[in-house]
């Protein structure tokens, strides 16, 4: 049932996770998948300085994942994992794939190895207010892309359609992830759907999470690390008024461990 997995959060591989869930149980699906960043020839990477990242945090990969991987078998891992979103979302749903492009080795990745031959229907570019550039070689980044993948029957909600396709929204910079989504850029996209449960494999400390229920929707949510999944769980009751039961080294008592 249904109810089995909404408004939880499974800690676990989210391709694992997600190939136990039933066909079509979710509306919408919200997510940025790791990026990839460790295998990024790019100087900001590799020269200690972390710009928005204090001290250089995904210089040493997220908790519980290096993120670097050979580029054909990350590729080809969020093919795998764009394949099972879309078995997942109902046929009027859609997913909200948020990447960021990158010139690696004089050659551009704009990640349409990983999106072609699934339905994408438009690009959505999210501007990013602030930032910090150490390199004078580069002018300072400000964009990543939203790709809206969407099955034929996918609507948007009456009036959103009005809003255009380039969103500014400053990065969040209070939350123990070093590469969360601010909650408000997630408010855009939820609040623009008509969807009632929102899925993000990729769930990190639980923004998407927050946002559904601010926007009084249901949510699954999938993530790899404890340490996340406790963050999460602690927004969560935050954002619910309730008491904070965990701390970044306890099991929160609400947390659904996935084990294969």
């Amino acid at each position: 049932m249904i109810s089995d997995y909404i408004d939880k959060i499974f800690c676990g591989d989210c391709l694992s996770v997600m190939k136990e869930l039933p066909d079509a149980c979710c509306d919408i699906v919200v997510t940025s998948p790791p990026y990839n960043l460790k295998n990024s020839t790019g100087n900001g990477m590799k020269d200690g300085r972390g710009g928005k990242w204090e001290g250089a945090a995904l210089c040493n990969g997220y908790a519980d994942y290096d993120d670097n991987m050979p580029y054909d078998k990350y590729c080809q891992w969020q093919r795998e994992c764009l394949t099972e979103m879309m078995r997942l979302v109902k046929p009027n749903g859609a997913i909200f794939y948020n990447h960021k492009w990158r010139v690696q080795n004089g050659l551009i990745q704009d990640r349409s190895e990983i999106v072609k031959d699934f339905p994408v229907r438009q690009i959505i570019i999210w501007k990013r207010k602030g930032g910090i550039n150490f390199n004078s070689g580069y002018f300072l980044p400000t964009y990543e892309v939203i790709y809206l993948i969407a099955k034929k029957g996918f609507k948007l909600a009456p009036k959103a359609n009005s809003v255009g396709d380039v969103w500014e929204f400053m990065q969040e910079t209070n939350n123990v992830h070093p590469a969360p989504f601010p909650v408000a850029l997630i408010d855009r996209i939820i609040g623009s759907t008509n969807a009632e449960v929102v899925l993000d494999p990729f769930m990190g400390s639980g923004t998407t999470a927050v946002s559904a229920i601010r926007n009084n929707r249901h949510y699954i949510g999938i993530e790899l690390s404890q340490s996340y999944c406790n963050a999460a769980e602690d927004r969560i009751r935050a954002v619910k008024g309730e008491p904070i039961l965990s701390t970044s080294n306890d099991i929160a008592p609400t947390l659904f461990t996935y084990n294969e």
